[in-house]
């Protein structure tokens, strides 16, 4: 008797989704989005290559934190997603727990509270991080769906393209992890 389940569940957790040049959907054209959870309930990542026009500053001030460096007045937020654009999310690395962390992996973790925002803004908060403003999220098998309908494509996360890499790198980086040259892509989508 076989007891492998053809139709078991592979999570992405950690993982890198890669939007094909086909995607229509705005909210994540050429988007490039880590993934935080995936599991038989749904998926949750940040979109990591979108800056918005608000600043780091401007969140900082928004939430009375102080005598901060005036470098954070011109570091952007990313728009991490369509879904709760008012909630934050620090993704960062660093195993140090905050009031709202939750570890995704060995060194990297989503923190979602404000004590990490103040220890950031004043030189003892992780020293690799990016502040984001909302969230993707996968209800029950949407995630799964798309990627059957060849929507994304998928690697093991780099932290170096998260932290290092220039925003308008990102996308096109991820896929290099694949040897892909997303330019070659076509935009049309099919079947042979």
């Amino acid at each position: 008797m076989n007891e492998s389940n053809p139709t078991e569940h592979v999570s992405l957790k950690n993982h890198f989704l890669i939007a094909m040049p086909s995607m229509a959907d705005p909210n994540f054209a050429q988007t490039l989005t880590y993934i935080c959870e995936h599991n038989e309930h749904g998926a949750m990542g940040i979109v990591i290559n979108r800056p918005l026009e608000v600043m780091v500053g401007e969140v900082l001030e928004q939430l009375n934190i102080e005598d901060y460096a005036a470098d954070f007045d011109h570091l952007p937020v990313l728009c991490g997603g369509p879904v709760q654009l008012d909630r934050g999310f620090v993704l960062h690395r660093d195993g140090s727990q905050w009031d709202a962390s939750s570890n995704i992996n060995e060194g990297l973790c989503i923190t979602s509270s404000r004590d990490i925002l103040d220890a950031i803004a004043h030189g003892r908060g992780p020293e690799e991080s990016l502040i984001a403003l909302g969230y993707a999220g996968w209800g029950d098998g949407q995630l799964d769906e798309e990627m059957a309908q060849n929507a994304w494509l998928s690697v093991q996360a780099d932290p170096d393209i998260i932290f290092n890499t220039p925003f308008e790198q990102r996308w096109q980086a991820a896929a290099s992890l694949l040897g892909i040259d997303l330019s070659l892509l076509s935009m049309e989508t099919g079947h042979a």
